[in-house]
């Protein structure tokens, strides 16, 4: 999985998932574009790369704003003198139901997580097929093809992702242009310990994550990276229109882990088949 002359755009790459992405590329040896509204946090994954003799460079940018994508991807082409990759990874979370939950944070979610992941694809791709083809990789979520309670903007913003890679992956096969979406399950980011920290006992909700896998532990970021980095890459010169799940087996058993430590389904009933 050598990246060598390749040019990977990540977005939201200053932390978790896609800062372990803009890390496995530059050491892959990709030129690699990172995105994010977060300035600091950015120039820091930034200099990290720099240091290890590797080539990264931080566009600062919000990619739910189609005016700002749409300066943003020339401007990494004139950089680098083209793109090839695209890992679409930002995104929120926020929490509501679909009576509780605000207009303006279904906007915010919505714009954030899905039609981000729609305008850098719409203006990227032109540039991929100006270079024979390339790949798009966006990070979903088990969310994606399951639903969490109290999440109502976060799994729709997620379904619909699936839904973009599936189109994508139709509409651009002929131009070379694969799209994959990886579907993690609890990963240890910040984001996700910012979201315990809501919980009266953060401690808590943490040790549930663990226990939500069957290994028993969430996720690393670098674990689901590995996994976005095959898809872009040409061993992976076979897949598209994939959604593989990078979930600890989250969602191999049936209504969950407590369900089938609660003793229901583990003795064979009689007869039964």
């Amino acid at each position: 999985m050598n990246f060598e002359g390749k040019v990977v755009v990540i977005t939201g790459g200053a932390s978790g998932i896609g800062q372990a992405c803009v890390r496995e590329f530059a050491e892959r040896n990709a030129a690699v574009a990172v995105v994010d509204r977060d300035r600091k946090l950015g120039e820091t994954t930034v200099t990290e790369v720099q240091g290890r003799g590797r080539k990264a460079v931080l566009f600062s940018a919000d990619v739910s704003k189609g005016s700002e994508v749409q300066r943003l991807i020339p401007q990494i082409v004139a950089e680098f003198g083209g793109l090839d990759v695209l890992v679409s990874n930002a995104g929120i979370q926020r929490y509501g139901t679909a009576t509780s939950a605000s207009e303006a944070e279904w906007d915010e979610v919505l714009n954030i997580n899905l039609k981000s992941a729609f305008l850098m694809s719409k203006h990227a791709i032109p540039e991929m097929i100006r270079r024979g083809g390339g790949a798009i990789v966006v990070t979903g979520s088990a969310q994606s093809v399951a639903a969490q309670r109290n999440s109502v903007h976060y799994v729709v913003s997620k379904h619909g992702l699936l839904g973009l890679v599936r189109s994508i992956a139709l509409d651009y096969a002929k131009q070379n242009i694969r799209a994959n979406c990886v579907l993690p399950g609890a990963i240890d980011t910040p984001m996700l310990r910012w979201a315990a920290s809501l919980d009266a006992h953060p401690d808590r909700v943490l040790e549930a994550c663990n226990q939500l896998h069957l290994l028993g532990r969430m996720g690393k970021p670098e674990e689901v990276a590995r996994v976005i980095v095959f898809l872009a890459s040409d061993l992976a010169s076979f897949v598209t229109g994939s959604a593989v799940m990078v979930d600890g087996g989250l969602s191999v058993p049936v209504g969950g882990t407590i369900f089938q430590e609660s003793g229901t389904g583990t003795t064979r009933v009689p007869g039964s088949h």
